[in-house]
């Protein structure tokens, strides 16, 4: 069967696959990796792949349309997020009009992490969606292929949410998908990429310019109330790839892209397993691996495995620091202390790895002064970089159930979690503080982080005695000064980056 895999239309660089999904201050524009991993597993089992990046590509709604019906899917797995539900189920609907129209016929499931959590309600949207594959959806997508193919009964396929009935007026839920145990099985994500992608349409200005994302893990065994993927999708058992497949990937990246720069693990927390992490650095160094990488982390990581790490080529981490008060840190169970964030910066420098820490006010207890807890912190520790944003919360985790609860979530349209020019908005107020006292907030905290003399000068020090950090500190300026200097483009605007 050919399946067509589809990152659609909305705003152009709108990057749907992160995790607090938007166009971004800093141009961030995340692969469609779990879209791509999933077409990868299907092509596996024997079917013919189609895999559409149209915000980033901006491919408009007609070229998608008349791709689709050239390649000739049955089946469509269109991927959303929480902002753009309502754009991803209406174009859902004119693609399947059309093309039922013209004599081809379509059905068209829905996956990520908004759908995840409300399917029922996501499916009510637009009865021309036909089904949502519940939580991680690899193997979901690939048995739906083979039974459409087959001509077999869909409620054989665990992890659906399918629409029925004449109007979809019936919704039959065929069970819960046990997750992939062995995620060895899935074929590279950078073989994906290869044949459908473009590496320059993608930018994170954590890592060098281009690069590839990748993940060597699912799952996350932490339990921060915010973070939507292992609430909605992977959940907190953690599986890892072998070793030696993460890095014959590594191998593979190298010889297949030779004009990336480095390589993003988007593990939510790469080092999760210390002994794991420092066997995967020694794999790189055993076979020579020359290239710069990136890695999402926490603070309890230690200062000997930050130095197999850099040996191995790690430029930065990302880290979420998140709040300067330590009863605010245990209320949204970050499981982290004040103390481990200044000895995590402390081994950062002593091991020369850049740190980009994460930073976020209005939670649960927030006052004025706490939040200025938070930006002495964001000072004192001097990152090579920041983001500090109002707290995002998606349907599906403890933080959306939180501020709904307590009636701090100050809109019920999901479109209202963008501005109008796309960027994050800011939908919950604090306790204390209202949703603009937040955003006024961190706008005057960027701006005291990163116009501070010393900074700038570090800055420029560190293009002069390292060249290859000019392009993606230019490109980062380039695309975030606009903000840095003029504020909100509207005035209940988040200020996050990305998430």
């Amino acid at each position: 069967m050919r399946v067509t895999f589809l990152n659609p239309p909305f705003l152009k660089n709108f990057s749907r696959p992160q995790r607090s999904p938007a166009v971004t201050k800093s141009g961030t524009l995340y692969y469609p990796m779990w879209l791509s991993y999933a077409a990868g597993y299907t092509e596996a089992g024997g079917h013919l792949i189609d895999l559409i990046d149209a915000p980033a590509a901006d491919v408009s709604e007609n070229a998608v349309i008349e791709r689709i019906k050239k390649f000739g899917s049955p089946l469509v797995v269109v991927e959303t997020s929480t902002p753009s539900i309502y754009n991803d189920v209406n174009f859902s609907g004119k693609l399947k009009k059309k093309l039922v129209r013209e004599g081809q016929e379509v059905f068209i499931v829905l996956v990520g992490t908004h759908v995840s959590a409300l399917p029922e309600e996501s499916l009510g949207l637009n009865a021309s969606v036909d089904a949502v594959a519940q939580g991680e959806f690899d193997a979901t997508v690939r048995e739906l292929a083979d039974a459409l193919e087959a001509g077999q009964e869909l409620e054989s396929v665990a992890g659906l949410w399918i629409q029925k009935g004449e109007k979809g007026d019936e919704v039959v839920h065929t069970g819960e998908r046990v997750p992939l145990a062995d995620i060895d099985q899935l074929p590279f994500v950078s073989s994906v990429y290869k044949r459908f992608l473009d590496p320059h349409h993608y930018f994170n200005p954590n890592a060098l310019f281009p690069m590839v994302t990748i993940t060597t893990t699912r799952g996350c065994p932490h339990r921060c109330f915010f973070c939507v993927y292992p609430q909605t999708m992977m959940g907190h058992k953690l599986r890892n790839r072998g070793v030696d497949n993460v890095v014959d990937e590594l191998e593979y990246i190298i010889a297949n892209f030779p004009e990336v720069k480095a390589i993003f693990f988007e593990d939510d927390t790469f080092p999760a397993n210390k002994k794991r992490c420092i066997a995967i650095c020694e794999e790189m160094i055993r076979r020579k691996i020359k290239i710069s990488w990136t890695a999402n982390a926490r603070v309890d990581l230690d200062q000997e495995t930050m130095r197999v790490m850099k040996k191995a080529g790690c430029r930065c981490l990302c880290v979420g620091f998140e709040s300067g008060n330590q009863q605010l840190l245990d209320t949204m169970k970050k499981g982290i202390t004040l103390e481990q964030s200044r000895t995590f910066m402390e081994a950062a420098r002593k091991t020369g790895i850049l740190i980009h820490g994460c930073f976020m006010v209005g939670l649960p207890g927030e006052t004025q002064e706490t939040m200025q807890e938070t930006l002495d912190l964001a000072i004192s520790l001097q990152p090579d970089a920041i983001q500090m944003y109002p707290v995002m919360v998606y349907p599906g985790t403890a933080a959306y159930a939180w501020y709904k609860q307590k009636n701090l979530i100050t809109s019920k349209d999901f479109s209202q979690w963008l501005t109008p020019s796309g960027l994050h908005n800011t939908v919950i107020q604090g306790e204390n503080l209202s949703a603009e006292e937040l955003v006024r907030f961190c706008d005057q905290a960027r701006k005291k982080f990163y116009l501070r003399p010393g900074y700038i000068l570090y800055k420029l020090v560190q293009m002069f005695r390292h060249p290859s950090e000019i392009r993606r500190t230019l490109k980062s300026v380039r695309t975030f000064a606009k903000y840095l200097f003029f504020g909100s483009d509207v005035q209940k605007e988040s200020v996050a980056q990305n998430s």
